[in-house]
Formats: C-alpha cells, structure tokens, sequence
C-alpha cells in the first residue's frame, strides 16, 4: 500500500504570472542585513539572471501577438478604437521588453561592489 499524493500545483492565476513575469526568481539585495547577504542575494540573481532570454522571448512573442491584432483590427476590419488598444499594448510590452534587456544586461556585466 502506498501513499502517493499528488504534488501541490499553483493555482493558474499564480503560474500565468510567473509564465509573464520573472520578479519571484530573484531575492531583494536591499533587504540584507549584512554584506554577506548582499552578497549572496546579488550572487543568486546573477545566477537567476540566465532565465531572463526566456521572458525576453516570451514578451517578443506578446509584442509581436499585439502588433498584428492592431494591424489586423486596423487595416482589415477598419475597427480603429480596437486598433489603438492592441497598438497601445504593444507599446506596453515592447517597454517590458527593454526592462527585461536591462536587467539582464547588469545582472550579466556588473561587478559586486
């Protein structure tokens, strides 16, 4: 007899946000106590920092997604209110992007003062 059980599984509320969005994968640096923590925060998301191209890839597949629903909603179904809407998002998400792009940029160069 064997008590399997099932692993708990997060709510899908909880894993489309960590699907979109990469802040639970890093610790706050600010919230050391000490050097050392700082330093072993700043260590861990440099280490966390190699799943930034992952999101990166994820948002370049939104911002494309966006661009072409306005495209579509603009040129093909003359819909303009709902062109502006998907045009704004891609804005949006094209923003996303460049934090994403930055944030993995110092993570990757910058040296631990």
């Amino acid at each position: 007899m064997t008590n399997d059980k099932a692993p708990s599984e997060l709510p899908f509320r909880s894993l489309l946000y960590r699907f979109l969005f990469f802040d639970w994968l890093f610790r706050d640096v600010s919230a050391a106590r000490n050097r050392i923590e700082r330093h072993a925060a700043f260590q861990h998301n440099r280490k966390m920092s190699r799943y930034l191209p992952v999101y990166l890839r994820r948002w370049s597949f939104l911002t494309a997604f966006d661009f072409a629903l306005g495209v579509l909603f603009e040129k093909v179904l003359q819909a303009g209110l709902l062109s502006a809407w998907f045009f704004t998002w891609t804005c949006v998400t094209l923003t996303g992007m460049v934090v994403i792009t930055v944030a993995w940029l110092v993570l990757t160069h910058a040296r631990p003062s």
